[in-house]
């Protein structure tokens, strides 16, 4: 009798875990109002979601779908660009060939580069991507219908389509795009490039004093299939060139779902920021490395030496930056990693963490049970998995404070799109350094961060684990805001699939 409810009740399990078809994003979890406002309407926030294919009745009165929070449609673009995806055989040089993406006949694609205040427009084009791709502008804080997430703020891009994307740069900063339609192996098989935010001319003058730098170097590092690590799509040691004495900025970028350290030879460095923002007061290290987390960014500045040349070094792949044909030393990795929370000089932030709007628990687990049907060993949030994690919700001007909690047994890069978080305190100790602000954040086991932000960006926003994998695995979320809906559909039957 024991085992025929015990099968009873695994097999409840598996059924009350299968998928819908067509399912909106915002039917993928329990409303969590964090001590805030709420109300019985605000937890049925998917009631206007509409059928598969992204057709959809009209939102209520009232509310807002997120294909209208979008740019000025009216204003002209500043920096145009075209984007062609293909699946095709790619070649490093030097490297075993292997099947996988490019953009624009090359991997990683483009750098982009545009100016504070301008208006950026990108158009995808798929030519024959099978799974359909869209473009994800990872640390951007684009309007979220620009958000490239597909089933979440917009339907996968299939082949023969394009997609057309559009916001101003009002950051300014070192970020990266990337695909987010099966996002994992599209990322590692060579959907993503880097995007640079310069400042305006007019505000030259406050980032003069945080770097002098006359070289500028994007260093976006990548594991292709087969274990090839590059730095910019090169194998090994690539070379940089720059004169003695010249100050370089270097633009680390970690496109991998797993953290990596950088560290520099002949010469020592400042970290001059961190996820697009610069670091206030950033001094001199030698003998450290600096950790970047999976999906983050971090911008070096070296001196090259009077004799010789410096190096930065990764696992596995690095960049000689000197005069042609001069070398330099190649090293272990440090024992000591740069820490962060006391790195700088504090500042003040423009608002108040003290007495939030709202506060949210983001507790990282792992439970075995079945997953869309699939029986595994699943990561969870608060407990709960697929549709039982919770969905944090707001009101826009809401300040938030989390706390980032990881019990699960492994580290976890959390991701918040269309945010940023201020770090506050790491394991009860609170940050002492310059404000460290962050779109990617390494979370290891064992580990507790407190962070904030402002709900200042209207939508439906993922937040999950930029390990790829394990936000296929359940460790995904999303931060949603009072009024907005979605029309997009998640689902084996949608074409959709973000992760």
């Amino acid at each position: 009798m024991l085992g025929l409810v015990a099968v009873g009740l695994v097999g409840w399990m598996w059924w009350a875990s299968v998928l819908p078809g067509s399912y909106s994003a915002l039917d993928m979890g329990v409303p969590d109002f964090g001590g805030g406002a709420g109300s019985e309407a605000h937890a049925a926030p998917h009631a206007h979601a509409g059928a598969a294919g992204g057709t959809a009745a009209a939102p209520a009165t009232g509310e807002t779908s997120v294909p209208d929070l979008i740019a000025d449609p009216d204003r002209p673009a500043d920096v145009h660009v075209e984007l062609t995806a293909r699946a095709e055989r790619v070649s490093l040089d030097g490297g075993e060939p292997f099947d996988g993406f490019t953009l624009n006949g090359s991997t990683p694609g483009p750098t982009i580069r545009a100016t504070e205040g301008q208006l950026v427009e990108v158009v995808l084009r798929n030519e024959d991507v099978p799974a359909g791709v869209t473009a994800h502008w990872h640390g951007v804080d684009v309007p979220n219908a620009m958000d490239g997430v597909a089933g979440v703020t917009q339907d996968a891009v299939m082949p023969g389509q394009s997609f057309t994307y559009r916001f101003v740069a009002e950051q300014v900063g070192t970020f990266w795009y990337h695909a987010h339609q099966a996002s994992h192996p599209q990322v590692v098989g060579g959907l993503f490039g880097a995007l640079i935010l310069e400042p305006a001319p007019e505000t030259d003058a406050a980032t003069a004093a945080v770097t002098t730098a006359g070289v500028d170097l994007v260093a976006a590092i990548h594991t292709y299939p087969g274990g090839q690590r590059t730095i910019d799509g090169a194998l090994g040691d690539s070379h940089h060139d720059a004169a003695p004495g010249d100050i370089v900025r270097v633009r680390l970028v970690n496109t991998d779902s797993t953290p990596t350290s950088a560290w520099v030879t002949g010469s020592s460095l400042r970290v001059l920021a961190v996820d697009g923002h610069d670091l206030v007061g950033p001094t001199p290290v030698d003998d450290h490395s600096v950790q970047i987390t999976a999906g983050g960014r971090a911008d070096l500045e070296l001196r090259v030496p009077d004799s010789g040349a410096a190096r930065v070094q990764v696992p596995g792949a690095s960049v000689t930056i000197g005069p042609d044909g001069v070398g330099a030393d190649e090293t272990s990795a440090p024992r000591e990693h740069l820490d962060l929370l006391s790195y700088g000089e504090p500042a003040d932030v423009d608002f108040d963490t003290e007495a939030p709007d709202r506060r949210f628990a983001y507790d990282i687990g792992r439970l075995p049970g079945f997953l869309d049907g699939r029986p595994g060993y699943w990561w969870t949030i608060n407990g709960g998995m697929g549709a039982a994690v919770p969905m944090y919700m707001v009101d826009e001007g809401d300040v938030v404070v989390m706390t980032i909690a990881n019990s699960s047994g492994e580290a976890h890069p959390m991701h918040l799109h269309g945010h940023h978080l201020l770090v506050l305190s790491r394991d009860g100790v609170p940050s002492s350094g310059s404000p460290w602000w962050v779109d990617s954040l390494d979370v290891a086991h064992g580990e507790s961060f407190e962070v904030a932000f402002v709900a200042d960006n209207p939508g439906v926003w993922m937040d999950h684990c930029h390990n790829l994998p394990h936000a296929s695995e359940g460790l995904m979320t999303h931060l949603a805001y009072h009024g907005v809906t979605t029309p997009f559909r998640l689902g084996r039957d949608t074409g959709n699939d973000p992760e």
